[in-house]
């Protein structure tokens, strides 16, 4: 996988991939083959016309498979948020007075943000489900003390892009229809570390980002087929009324659609060994990703253990390898500056998750995260901490 990277040529050792993996080679030469072939809009006629016919098909196809969803039920957009900003509008036509949204502190303002303007934008009431900050864990019964009669959607993460948290949604997702109402869920975090699968989820709707997971810079949008034909998107005239493409506006980017397949291609073959479907073969991948995952977490949080002053904030018993932390006396702006002098990537802030910052007792500042992604290995780990211990020193 390393060898399959060119920007770790460059040197550093990397631990930003939670905003954003390094692209592969195969990645980028799917891109350009998109843009060098012969393309055009959709059709039959051409060579160009089928070429982007085929790229469109051949992405909802492997996006279906990465996410254990239908294909045409793969709805591409300029970003996640984008696409939760236009669900949250179709979906806010349906709700009255005196309806109920729930949000999350532990989520990406792109999973809290959307929601809450919909609903203020039709009188329906904003309530907030917190989570336990000295555990980070966000529980089912935080969930539940929020719901009603009058709850039309509960919008959570699969896993905190902040402190990697990992709630039990399957079982959110049984309170949540348990009152007849939505669960939209923001897996752009998670769809990173883990094989996703929407119906075991319990999600009506769930996005992810390819960008997070090899690919290039764009949305994703998926959820159950009925609910997404009885959406009505403003859309143009002419534009095709077909479910997905009623919801993508304008002409796609078949170059990163392109793209993304190859990603997707490219985590399916994480476990070699494996022979299957091409969701057979994502599944296996992603437990070898996390087992190896799981080995740097353990060499990393019994290293930041070992150095004075160093405060872990992620803690929740269910989480990915993502950690978020503090150094006594430092801001966290100068601990990322400290490391990037020393050939370590590992960026400060609350990264969008300013809620959960601010719960916990950090503010907008937040800390340094760091991250693994499927390039990362222990010699990037020996070398965060080697940098720490210096400043720790």
């Amino acid at each position: 996988m390393r060898a399959r990277i060119p920007a770790l040529a460059s040197g550093p050792a990397r631990f930003d991939a939670p905003g954003g993996t390094q692209t592969p080679q195969p990645v980028a030469e799917a891109v350009a083959a998109a843009l060098t072939a012969p393309l055009a809009n959709r059709g039959t006629a051409t060579e160009a016309e089928r070429n982007a016919d085929r790229i469109v098909v051949e992405a909802r196809a492997a996006v279906g498979d990465l996410l254990a969803t239908a294909p045409e039920t793969v709805v591409f957009g300029r970003s996640a948020t984008q696409l939760v900003y236009d669900l949250s509008r179709m979906l806010a036509r349906t709700w009255e007075p005196g309806d109920e949204v729930v949000v999350t502190r532990l989520d990406h303002d792109s999973n809290i943000r959307p929601w809450v303007q919909a609903a203020e934008a039709v009188g329906a009431k904003v309530r907030w489900a917190d989570f336990d900050p000295e555990s980070g864990e966000l529980r089912p019964e935080h969930i539940e003390a929020e719901l009603s009669p009058r709850t039309r959607l509960v919008a959570v993460t699969a896993a905190s892009n902040l402190i990697g948290t990992r709630p039990d949604l399957p079982a959110v997702a049984a309170l949540v229809h348990g009152v007849g109402a939505l669960l939209h869920v923001d897996a752009v975090h998670y769809a990173a570390h883990a094989a996703v699968d929407v119906a075991a989820l319990g999600a009506d709707t769930l996005v992810c980002s390819p960008y997070k997971f090899l690919g290039p810079h764009l949305g994703v949008l998926t959820g159950r087929a009925e609910l997404l034909e009885s959406l009505r998107p403003d859309k143009l005239l002419p534009s095709s009324d077909a479910v997905p493409e009623r919801f993508e506006l304008g002409t796609l980017p078949y170059e990163l659609l392109a793209g993304t397949r190859a990603a997707v291609d490219l985590l399916a073959g994480l476990a070699p060994s494996v022979r299957g479907s091409r969701r057979e073969r994502v599944v296996a991948s992603f437990a070898a990703l996390e087992a190896h995952e799981h080995r740097l977490r353990t060499r990393l949080e019994d290293g930041l253990a070992a150095l004075p002053g160093i405060t872990v904030y992620a803690r929740a018993a269910h989480r990915t390898a993502t950690l978020l932390f503090t150094v006594e006396g430092r801001e966290p702006a100068d601990v990322s500056r400290h490391l990037a002098a020393r050939g370590v990537a590992a960026p400060a802030g609350s990264f969008y998750a300013v809620e959960a910052a601010r719960r916990l007792g950090l503010g907008d500042r937040g800390g340094v995260r760091v991250g693994p992604a499927p390039y990362t290995d222990e010699t990037d780990v020996d070398r965060l901490l080697s940098a720490l211990a210096e400043l720790t020193a």
